[in-house]
């Protein structure tokens, strides 16, 4: 068999920038003689009718500044909320204090120990994004959610992991909670509950706010595709009472933020399907030779000739046959093995649900090094993803995305409509992501993209965006600001250039 090549993603593209000069001196000339331009006079930026004097921002790891598949000190301080408190300092804003991790490494420890799923941020090897570890061994990770949690109150109320229904959890920030079944509890509000019995939104509302910003949502569809659709992370229900069905805990959210007559901005969620974690793998990144080829179609002989016998006893279509039937070739692009619990259940007839991926298949990110493993060391006949078949965990099939976008849907129709009913400020998200999918997104001198690495926007998680990413999130929120409240960050020149911002942070950084 031949040996599996690396699922690389893209490299970091080099911008090269021309200038064009005048050729002759007729040309030069007439330039001097050309009157100079008029200096274009910006009016002065004004805050509206809004009063930004209390800010607060409450929402997930898209309001926390979460990247590289990590918390850290430099990535909170380029967190959405923070670039938007810095526009807001010169028109009345106050102070806009974080829960700062305490080193650029990221990752979280408890008494010392580390926490499992909390690990150090990624960084670009120049072939794949590896753990920072992997290129400065002495990087390490110092922030204790035991011995060293920082003093609030904050004004970035965004938490890492968050469900629309967590924001009103009390306890939510008890440790103990961390090791109940499930756990009730979440380390990064740990950090940052003024109690053990408190909720979000409960600190978030002792501040007083008189402008806030919601972004919440996205891990109540999110949960569901990194886990493939597996049902180990469900969905959210739409219906149930606060705190379990989306629909009444967000109008809960809005009618207890805006109690207090504040201010405030929301953003519905976007398409989670768009983003690199799920479009970066390709659904046959398998080589194999003529050989190997055979030998594999060998093996599945007896299932593609059990589901023959299925069509014959009507038991599925000619189409389902055809679909669920596995060949392989002498080819490059063979498509991967998945299983697949939509297709018609034959174990009656001793024949699992396994077909090949296709490109409506959406593999998840993590599934690159999973992909040609083997899964009994040593013996080349347990190839995962080619003997062996996919887990659910490892792709999102077209059922499951369906699943996800009927949420979504509802989802954003009840955020735009709890927005609209409450006189609030609206950030469509969904529609900015799905045109970063379908090209590009100018912004200034800067072009940004979907693609893992080289795109700018998303970082080397393929879930959240880079620093310029969350640049690029606090202008929207500031147009949507200006159109709402009367401001004029826009017209007066006050959005932030993203160009100021990093796409990527070096291994040496901790």
């Amino acid at each position: 068999m031949k040996t599996f090549k690396n699922l690389k993603y893209l490299g970091l593209i080099a911008l090269a920038i021309s200038f064009t000069a005048c050729n002759d001196e007729e040309d030069f000339e007439q330039f001097l003689d050309e009157p100079p331009m008029e200096a274009v006079t910006l009016p002065a930026l004004n805050a509206g009718s809004a009063d930004f004097s209390n800010y607060v921002a409450l929402g997930n790891s898209l309001t926390a500044g979460f990247a590289d598949g990590s918390l850290y000190k430099i990535s909170q301080e380029n967190s959405m909320p923070k670039i938007m408190a810095n526009q807001f300092a010169s028109i009345g804003g106050g102070s806009f204090t974080q829960p700062l991790m305490n080193d650029n490494t990221g990752g979280l420890l408890a008494g010392g120990s580390p926490l499992t799923g909390f690990g150090p941020r990624l960084v670009f090897d120049g072939a794949v994004p590896v753990p920072i570890t992997n290129l400065n061994p002495g990087a390490m990770t110092t922030t204790d959610i035991v011995l060293n949690n920082p003093t609030g109150p904050f004004n970035n109320m965004g938490v890492p992991g968050a469900k629309s229904f967590h924001l009103l959890a009390p306890g939510y920030g008890n440790f103990n909670g961390l090791f109940s079944n499930p756990p009730s509890a979440n380390p990064f509000f740990v950090r940052m509950a003024s109690s053990s019995s408190t909720s979000v939104l409960a600190d978030a509302m002792a501040q007083v706010p008189s402008f806030f910003s919601l972004w919440i949502g996205n891990n109540d569809v999110l949960g569901y595709a990194l886990s493939g659709g597996d049902g180990s992370n469900p969905i959210t229900p739409i219906a149930g009472p606060p705190g379990v069905g989306f629909d009444a805990t967000y109008a809960a959210l809005i009618a207890t933020l805006t109690s207090g007559s504040a201010q405030g901005i929301v953003a519905n969620i976007p398409d989670v399907t768009a983003i690199p974690h799920f479009t970066t793998v390709p659904h046959n990144p398998v080589p194999l030779d003529a050989a190997t080829a055979g030998a594999v179609n060998n093996a599945y002989a007896a299932y593609n000739g059990g589901l023959l016998q299925a069509e014959t006893f009507m038991l599925i279509t000619a189409e389902e046959r055809e679909a669920r039937t596995i060949t392989f070739a002498e080819s490059e692009t063979n498509a991967v093995v998945i299983e697949d619990e939509s297709l018609t259940d034959l174990l009656g007839l001793g024949l699992p649900n396994y077909r090949q991926a296709t490109a409506a298949d959406l593999l998840v990110l993590t599934s690159s090094s999973f992909i040609g493993t083997l899964a009994v060391p040593g013996n080349p006949l347990t190839v995962n993803g080619v003997a062996i078949p996919l887990a659910d965990k490892w792709v999102l099939t077209p059922t499951e995305q369906a699943e996800i976008a009927t949420a979504t849907a509802s989802f954003n129709a009840t955020i735009e409509s709890q927005a609209s009913a409450a006189g609030l400020a609206f950030v469509d998200a969904n529609s900015l992501l799905n045109q970063l999918k379908n090209g590009n997104l100018p912004s200034g001198d800067y072009v940004l993209t979907s693609d893992l690495v080289s795109g700018g926007a998303f970082s080397l998680d393929g879930v959240h965006p880079t620093s310029r990413g969350y640049a690029l999130l606090a202008n929207q929120f500031l147009k949507a600001i200006d159109a709402k409240y009367g401001s004029n960050f826009e017209a007066s020149g006050s959005l932030v250039d993203i160009g100021n911002y990093n796409t990527n942070y070096s291994a040496g950084l901790q």
